[in-house]
């Protein structure tokens, strides 16, 4: 687990290596273990300076979560972090001069030792991070990281890498001075590490320095004054006050630079045990780690199913969502076909990889080789019969049943027996497109999310005839493309587009209510979405969404318009204001550069209350309303787990991550007082808030989702 050595006769290299995981982690064991070597090294008379580095590939991932997750009393916690504190300070204050050889990614706890160290040498590959991102699973940098970073950068350096969770690429780390050096290769580490030593060591850390100040001045002074009253105002503007962790690191760097060290190590451990305790901690460590964790590992693969071949990508369609999945799988390395109705429509879906790449290419971030490697492996076509030897083909054509019927004919007369025909479909049934196929078994949806190279979600639809080797290949390929999949059973809508579409819903129906716009749309962004409901839609497109509502009375019969269709009635057919993409919908989209804003004459068509709601009032219905549905597709057998349920809220439509996603979301609130809301909100606002009839036994018998 960590491996001692002696070189050159006088120096100690601790090394990381733990049995039967890919990454190094502190847990209990690790911590155990290095607590005995360091201290071996340091009472060793022989031993002029310590080199701490890994084994492995990556140096240390962070704290093991399991244990994090498994401690029930702040005691406990409190216990846990004072074993790290007391070990790092041991390093710090020995006598020796200590160096971390860092050898590759360190995050968290793994980076927390590095600024223990008194120096750092990173290997420059920029494949590997650095950075202390407790903050995105609602934790802070507990073993120190909150009081060394900024004695080390600054405060004004240091916030936005605590506060943002950053994590950097070497030269990054080396230009704001978290790390001293960098080495070119591997080979070049340990012996870098080793001339330091020889050469200019130094056992003392500039915070144990009794004339140290901060770079850049402390907490009272001038700058520190300003960095807090501006990032105070900011933090408020990003969180709304829902990530207590962000609140929490403020505080902590805020209280901790004005005493000396060892006290500033007790406020963090404070702040820690109060933040690992939270409800926001426990609930996005389970959903954002060990959730999001088991569904990149493709757990929901069919395990009869063996490894398949997958090489070569047909993507039918070159629009934006069909250009997006051409770049990320040539970006993964698969061959392309991308096919388009003339060879014009698929060379403007190919540019739209080239732009990305060229992007990438400006910012040093890849190079041109790589970039005409990837666009090399685009081959653009208007010819259907080109789609053949493709091992996975993906239908990206426009939201029509009879055109989608007509490409999938025309694929599968030229396609191999073994190949799978994947629908890229938001909201139309799967089997009823499979109908169209003479091998519905190999029929399959895969609903990407635009723009399709940022999105990390894909949500795999399966109609009632998909066999277990569509699902492999359909998991397989997300996997490869470096995206999380969830799977969900056939429905309209599926879950993504059946319950995000609730969010709009919801904000229109305040809007004809009378509730200013304005007032819907901050509580949106107050109750942790990314935008505003009436925003979203115009990225969605009205329109869009009203041919669906029409699309959807087609194919049903009949149906009561309710407020998102009668709105969108309004603005398409009276007032032509279709959303973002023609410049006007709910907000107007200046051409000469100012700043979107909503537009004015929604007080003329939605006239607004005398006397408005409090904006709780609007968060709890524009969330308890999308929690709702997403309970009753999971009862429907729609989704088929809590986990993937909250994973595919949270990156398929910004579902407030600090709760740990929709289904978590009501456990966070608690299913006895959920329910007690909803039944509030019937009398107000009418039936579509009606609890179902298994919340109403689980709030009976005090149970929740997750325990």
């Amino acid at each position: 687990m960590i491996n001692s050595t002696t070189i050159e006769g006088d120096i100690a290299l601790i090394s990381f290596d733990m049995k039967n995981v890919s990454m190094n982690v502190l847990n209990t064991e690790s911590i155990e273990a290095f607590q005995k070597a360091f201290a071996a090294a340091a009472a060793d008379t022989n031993i002029k300076g310590i080199i701490i580095t890994s084994a492995k590939k990556e140096f240390i991932a962070g704290a093991d979560l399991n244990m994090i997750a498994s401690i029930r009393t702040p005691a406990e916690v409190m216990q846990s972090v004072s074993i790290l504190h007391s070990i790092f300070r041991k390093m710090e204050t020995c006598g020796k001069p200590v160096v971390a050889a860092i050898n590759g990614t360190a995050l968290g706890g793994g980076f927390e030792l590095c600024l223990a160290c008194h120096y750092r040498i990173l290997v420059n590959d920029p494949k590997i991070q650095v950075g202390l991102p407790e903050v995105l699973l609602g934790l802070l940098p507990g073993a120190g990281g909150t009081q060394r970073l900024p004695r080390l950068i600054g405060i004004e350096a240091a916030l936005p890498l605590l506060l943002e969770g950053k994590k950097v690429r070497p030269e990054q780390a080396l230009k704001a001075k978290e790390v001293d050096l960098l080495v070119p290769t591997q080979a070049d580490l340990i012996p870098a590490a080793v001339n330091w030593l020889r050469t200019s060591p130094k056992s003392v850390q500039p915070w144990d320095d009794r004339n140290f100040k901060i770079p850049g001045g402390g907490v009272q002074t001038p700058t520190g004054v300003r960095v807090f009253m501006a990032g105070s105002a900011l933090l408020q503007k990003k969180t709304y006050g829902n990530y207590p962790a962000a609140l929490a690191i403020m505080n902590c760097v805020y209280e901790g630079l004005q005493l000396d060290f060892d006290r500033a190590l007790k406020v963090e451990s404070r702040y820690f045990t109060m933040c690992a305790m939270s409800k926001e901690s426990k609930h996005m460590i389970r959903s954002l780690f060990f959730g999001l964790n088991d569904l990149n590992k493709g757990i929901a693969r069919p395990k009869s199913v063996g490894e398949l071949t997958l090489n070569k990508v047909g993507v039918l369609g070159a629009g934006m969502m069909g250009a997006g999945i051409a770049y990320v799988s040539a970006e993964a390395g698969l061959e392309v076909v991308l096919k388009d109705v003339t060879i014009e429509s698929a060379e403007k879906g190919k540019s739209y990889a080239a732009k990305i790449l060229n992007e990438k290419l400006s910012k040093g971030h890849l190079t041109k080789e790589k970039m005409d490697a990837i666009l090399g492996r685009i081959k653009t076509t208007d010819n259907p019969a080109d789609v053949a030897g493709c091992d996975l083909v993906i239908e990206a054509v426009f939201e029509d049943r009879e055109l989608k019927a007509r490409v999938t004919k025309e694929s599968e007369a030229v396609m191999s027996p073994h190949s799978i025909y994947a629908s890229n479909t938001s909201t139309l049934p799967i089997t009823g497109l499979a109908d169209a196929s003479v091998r519905p078994d190999h029929f399959i949806g895969l609903h990407f999310f635009s723009p399709v190279e940022k999105m990390q979600l894909v949500e795999i639809i399966l109609g009632k005839k998909t066999g277990d080797k569509a699902i492999a290949m359909a998991i397989d390929y997300v996997k490869r493309i470096k995206k999380t999949p969830i799977v969900v059973n056939d429905g309209r809508g599926f879950y993504t587009s059946r319950v995000f579409g609730t969010y709009i819903q919801e904000g229109m129906a305040c809007l004809s209510e009378g509730i200013s716009p304005s007032l819907i749309e901050n509580a949106g962004k107050a109750a942790g979405m990314p935008v505003g409901p009436l925003a979203i839609a115009d990225e969605v497109s009205i329109e869009l969404m009203y041919k669906i509502v029409k699309q959807t009375e087609k194919d049903l019969g009949a149906l009561k318009l309710d407020a998102e269709a009668n709105v969108g009635k309004l603005f398409i057919e009276k007032l032509n204001r279709p959303g973002k993409k023609a410049g006007k919908g709910f907000y107007d989209y200046p051409t000469n550069g100012d700043k979107k804003h909503l537009w004015e004459g929604l007080k003329e068509h939605f006239p607004e209350m005398a006397i408005q709601p409090d904006i709780s009032e609007v968060k709890k219905r524009l969330l308890h309303f999308q929690a709702l549905n997403a309970v009753k597709c999971l009862e429907e057998g729609i989704v088929t787990s809590p986990r993937d349920a909250d994973i595919g809220s949270i990156f398929g439509w910004g579902f407030a991550p600090y709760s740990g996603g929709i289904i978590s979301y009501i456990d966070f609130v608690g299913v006895k007082q959920f329910v007690a809301d909803l039944d509030e909100m019937t009398k107000k606002y009418g039936s579509r808030f009606e609890p179902t009839a298994k919340l109403r036994e689980m709030a009976a018998k005090g149970m929740g989702f997750w325990n």
